[in-house]
């Protein structure tokens, strides 16, 4: 039926009579595989092929299982095999969440530097930001929990601002004291005994007020006011957007809280007494003249 379709066409050459000629006449039609539409993106032809995701499976997990597959395929020159769509998103994410992560420390760098005219107790303080990402990927570990790339990216760049807060406190306390002339490792002890409610009150609450938000409680207020009952339910969509957030801050906040109290006051004693011993060193050489390459080599570590 095909073949015997007509084309119909003005024959110019013999004064614009109107012809009918059948398709079979200039063409043959063949049946093969073929593409219905060409897609390009850029100027280059591009074949997508896509799939969906079944339950009970990762999707980060399929992913880097058809990568492996593809490690041995040899594509033919000129071809180029690219993950896009949600991986795409991803990467793109990861790393305005990385620049994001950079600009943050930076800016935290500068304000701590400002404040306590050093830069051993701000890089003191900025250890609980490693401390805090350590309990996030535990706590995702332990309790075999998914983790977001951008929830809980944003949930990691977060925690930074609340655990620095608690070094600040014991710091900034212990140089207090110290201005009032107690010792060093006096003034440390006081200021672990002192601070440790605010620091272990202000962690709780904030991981407190998180749970409802990780488990998605959810509650009808209407209901709440109008007949007393509130018809309390837990998960629902918004669990999949804000429980990656706030489990990330839970878990980084609980590790890193825990280790505040023990690792920074440690950290804060080594460095006092590390730059009093340089001290010494330093006041020997200008005393006797001679240059120690010891003395070379410990200023070189404190820098």
């Amino acid at each position: 039926m095909l073949r015997n379709l007509k084309i119909l066409y003005r024959d110019m050459a013999m004064g614009g009579m109107v012809r009918n000629v059948p398709l079979s006449a200039f063409a043959d039609v063949k049946y093969s595989d073929t593409y219905g539409v060409i897609k390009r993106k850029n100027q280059k032809r591009v074949v997508t092929i896509s799939s969906n995701v079944l339950t009970g499976y990762n999707e980060n997990a399929v992913v880097q299982d058809v990568q492996k597959a593809m490690e041995n395929y040899r594509a033919t020159p000129g071809v180029q095999i690219k993950m896009t769509g949600s991986q795409e998103e991803q990467a793109e994410t990861s790393a305005f969440l990385g620049w994001a992560m950079m600009t943050s420390l930076l800016l935290i760098i500068l304000i701590l530097v400002i404040q306590f005219n050093s830069i051993s107790k701000p890089l003191i303080i900025l250890t609980e930001i490693l401390f805090s990402i350590i309990g996030v990927f535990l706590g995702f570990s332990i309790f075999k929990m998914e983790f977001s790339i951008v929830m809980s990216g944003v949930g990691i760049i977060a925690l930074a601002g609340i655990v620095v807060r608690n070094g600040i406190l014991l710091v900034e306390f212990t140089e207090l004291l110290r201005g009032q002339g107690v010792p060093t490792f006096d003034a440390i002890v006081e200021a672990g005994r002192t601070r440790m409610t605010p620091v272990i009150l202000t962690a709780g609450a904030t991981m407190i007020g998180l749970i409802p938000l990780a488990v998605g409680l959810n509650m009808d207020f209407a209901t709440l006011f109008h007949d007393f009952n509130p018809h309390l339910y837990f998960g629902g969509d918004n669990t999949a957007f804000w429980g990656p957030l706030s489990w990330t801050m839970i878990f980084g906040l609980a590790f890193a809280t825990f280790l505040t109290l023990i690792m920074v006051p440690v950290m804060y004693l080594l460095s006092e007494r590390m730059k009093n011993r340089l001290r010494k060193w330093r006041g020997h050489d200008i005393d006797t003249g001679v240059k120690s390459k010891r003395i070379d080599e410990l200023i070189e570590v404190e820098i």
